[in-house]
C-alpha cells in the first residue's frame, strides 16, 4: 500500500499526466508555466496569488518580475521563457493591450501554440471575453493609441487577440476578490 499522503499522491499523477516525464519533454521545457500579465493592472492582486498558488504546487513558473537577472537582454530573455514554457497563461485584463510589451508577448505565445504545441489558457480577469475577441471597450481605446505603429505589427497583435480570446478560457468578470 503506497503510504504517500493522498493530496501529494494526486498532485504527482496530475503532474505526470499533464507533464510527460519523458527525457525529451524535460529538455524542451525549462518552465511549466509563463504568466503573461500588465503589471499595473494585476501584478499586486490578482497575478501574483495565481503565481504563489502554482509555486506552492510545485510548478515552476516564469513571471518577468522574478525571473530575469539584471544586465540581461528583457526581449531575448522574455522570448527564451516563451518558448521554453510549456504552458502560457495569458491574464487579460482592462489595460493588457495598452502594453506594446504585453502584444508582443500574446503573438510570440500564438506562434508557439501553432509551432511548439504549446498550450494557452487565457484568464479574462474583469474583461469580457468578447472585448478581447472584437478588440471594443477598453481593447478599442488601446488601439486608438497604437494608430501610429507599423500596419502589420498592429495586425498581427490584432490577430492574436482574436486568436487567443477564442480559446477556452477562465472568465472572472465581476468575480469577488478576483
Amino acid at each position: 500500500m503506497n503510504k504517500q499522503p493522498m493530496a501529494a499522491r494526486k498532485r504527482d499523477e496530475a503532474s505526470s499526466s499533464t507533464f510527460p516525464s519523458s527525457s525529451s519533454s524535460l529538455k524542451r521545457w525549462r518552465y511549466d508555466v509563463f504568466i503573461s500579465f500588465r503589471g499595473e493592472d494585476t501584478r499586486k492582486t490578482f497575478t501574483s496569488h495565481l503565481c504563489m498558488a502554482l509555486k506552492e504546487a510545485g510548478i515552476n513558473v516564469f513571471i518577468d518580475n522574478e525571473e530575469l537577472r539584471r544586465g540581461q537582454d528583457i526581449g531575448a530573455e522574455l522570448v527564451r521563457a516563451i518558448q521554453g514554457s510549456r504552458i502560457s497563461v495569458i491574464v487579460f485584463s482592462k489595460w493588457y493591450a495598452d502594453s506594446t510589451w504585453c502584444l508582443e508577448e500574446l503573438v510570440k505565445i500564438m506562434e508557439c501554440k501553432r509551432t511548439l504545441g504549446q498550450i494557452v489558457l487565457p484568464i479574462f480577469y474583469d474583461v469580457d471575453p468578447s472585448d478581447v475577441r472584437k478588440q471594443t471597450r477598453s481593447f478599442a481605446e488601446a488601439f486608438l493609441k497604437h494608430k501610429d505603429t507599423d500596419h502589420n505589427k498592429v495586425q498581427r497583435w490584432r490577430d492574436a487577440l482574436l486568436g487567443s480570446g477564442n480559446l477556452s478560457g477562465w472568465d472572472l468578470t465581476n468575480t469577488l476578490d478576483g
